[in-house]
């Protein structure tokens, strides 16, 4: 019970540390332009199309990771499957020496 607690602190941890990087991408996203109203006009709209860009190319990195998580964690689920049938195949294999040294066989 304890390790179960444990891994679900650790795991709480994560995601607030991811979260938190996160808010850092958004944040620093968002830009904190102080200029003159002249300034601004002449340049909203090359600004938000970089914004938007950063915005769509951080969303995408999003999904190929998230992508790249799904496609590990099916290998993983894959190996440990693959695993377990050669130990049930192990299990029920025949052992003749077995067999002879109990004298069922000689």
């Amino acid at each position: 019970m304890r390790e179960l607690s444990a891994n679900s602190g650790l795991a709480w941890r994560r995601l607030v540390f991811f979260a938190s990087i996160g808010l850092q991408f958004v944040l620093g996203l968002s830009g904190d332009s102080k200029d003159t109203n002249a300034g601004v006009k002449a340049e909203s709209h090359s600004s938000s199309s970089k914004t938007g860009t950063k915005v769509f190319l951080v969303l995408f990195g999003f999904v190929a990771v998230a992508a790249f998580s799904f496609f590990l964690y099916k290998l993983w689920q894959k190996k440990k499957r693959d695993e377990q049938y050669a130990r049930l195949l192990k299990l029920f294999e025949e052992d003749d020496e077995l067999e002879v040294e109990l004298g069922l066989r000689d």
